[in-house]
């Protein structure tokens, strides 16, 4: 097994349960040194693991939904606004291209503040919005404590028009 691999399946391994590096060190055949360096990388990948005590757990477990949107680059503020106030974290965006088929790149974004943040990325001029490749179309994996705040969430893109048809 590979360290990619390795990683891959660590991941899988953490859940709400503890396990502590020298478990994980034992299930996996290596030094409680690789696997603090494994969880350090998945971090670096924007896993989120929480170091215990008792050992690494994965955070309270959260509803995702992926939502279908298209509005303009002026409303982008405006639709991460209205997710992440309604409790929402918006993990990633993509798109699928004809050409080149899915196209992701992760956010995590679940402030006000973080959505600012991002924007003026954008504003700099450095590059546009990755929905613009797709005519508008793009995906958005979204968090939240519960199904009813996903519900919340859809209600109100679609109130505001920015759910793509058909969703």
């Amino acid at each position: 097994m590979n360290g990619e691999e390795r990683r891959r399946a660590l991941a899988e391994s953490i859940g709400a349960q503890p396990l502590s590096a020298a478990r994980l060190a034992e299930k996996f055949g290596v030094s409680r040194q690789v696997i603090v360096q494994d969880v350090a990388l998945l971090r670096a990948e924007g896993k989120e693991i929480i170091s215990t005590n008792r050992g690494y757990i994965l955070p309270r477990v959260r509803a995702s939904r992926v939502f279908k949107a298209r509005h303009s680059d002026a409303q982008t503020r405006e639709e991460l606004y209205l997710i992440v106030d309604a409790g929402g974290r918006v993990e990633d965006v993509f798109v699928w291209h004809k050409v080149y088929g899915k196209i992701v790149a992760p956010m995590g974004i679940s402030s006000r503040r973080e959505a600012d943040a991002f924007l003026q990325k954008l504003a700099s001029g450095v590059s546009v919005p990755l929905k613009n490749i797709t005519g508008d179309y793009h995906y958005h994996t979204v968090t939240a404590a519960g199904e009813a705040a996903l519900d919340e969430i859809g209600a109100l893109l679609a109130a505001h028009g920015f759910l793509a048809e058909g969703e």
